[in-house]
């Protein structure tokens, strides 16, 4: 069986920066252990699968170790090849997942994400996060991740996590973020329990990000930039329980693949 495949950089302005995703469109799903297999065999943070359905697509999302509940530069992948490669014409394209239903829309150059938030609560630091990362937090939250929250920039880029200790925490990653020096705020994400040491863009733990730096520096409305070696911005905006996400996207491969 060929399949159509797209490589797409999400939270992008051009290529070989943002967060790379592969999205496969199908008509019905495939086998869950062929798709487990195709993520496997990309190497990539995520590939994205989706099909038709009533009101818009069923999206799922795998990385190379296994199925994920929730991807935000993934789902924005799958819009841009929606819209930029496959011709949809519709306004939004609407997105049911695992995680309740998204919607993304164009907006100019760029695409609005509309996710839910995930408040972080405050929590005790486990051990292993503060050995793992190497820096003791200022403050510690915790939603679908760990929020370790440090004084400045510099200290977050500076971080030189032990993947192992972070392994064996019991959520699925780590977000270091602080203040930003030109943004409102950076961030960084390991994620070694689902075969991802460090992700490049991240937009889900904006989801958790946007409500905590929201509350903290009292605006509706933040520029983010996640501080990895590849390098995104993200535009967020807290809409009730919802997080707004804006980004762009760029294509760098079409192809097809075999199965």
């Amino acid at each position: 069986m060929k399949l159509q495949q797209f490589q797409v950089d999400a939270f992008a302005n051009r290529t070989f920066e943002g967060n790379p995703a592969a999205v496969c469109p199908l008509q019905e799903w495939l086998p869950d252990d062929v798709m487990q297999s195709i993520a496997v065999e990309n190497n990539l943070s995520e590939t994205a699968f989706f099909v038709p359905s009533e009101r818009g697509f069923h999206l799922r999302w795998f990385t190379p170790v296994a199925e994920v509940d929730f991807c935000g530069h993934a789902t924005l992948g799958s819009a841009h090849v929606l819209f930029s490669e496959l011709g949809y014409q519709g306004q939004a394209v609407v997105f049911a997942t695992r995680s309740g239903e998204m919607s993304v829309a164009r907006d100019g150059d760029l695409y609005a994400m509309n996710f839910p938030a995930l408040p972080p609560q405050p929590c005790s630091p486990p051990r292993a996060l503060v050995e793992g990362l190497g820096a003791k937090p200022t403050e510690v939250l915790a939603a679908e991740d760990y929020l370790a929250v440090y004084d400045s920039q510099t200290v977050v880029q500076s971080l030189s996590p032990d993947f192992a200790r972070l392994c064996e925490l019991d959520l699925r990653g780590v977000i270091a973020t602080a203040l930003g020096d030109k943004h409102d705020f950076v961030s960084r994400f390991f994620g070694p329990r689902l075969g991802i040491d460090e992700d490049p863009v991240t937009g889900s733990a904006h989801c958790e990000l946007t409500p905590y730096w929201s509350r903290r520096l009292g605006k509706n409305v933040l520029h983010a930039r996640q501080i990895s070696r590849r390098g995104g911005d993200v535009l967020c905006e807290m809409a009730g329980d919802r997080v707004l996400l804006k980004g762009g996207a760029v294509t760098f491969m079409v192809g097809e693949i075999e199965v």
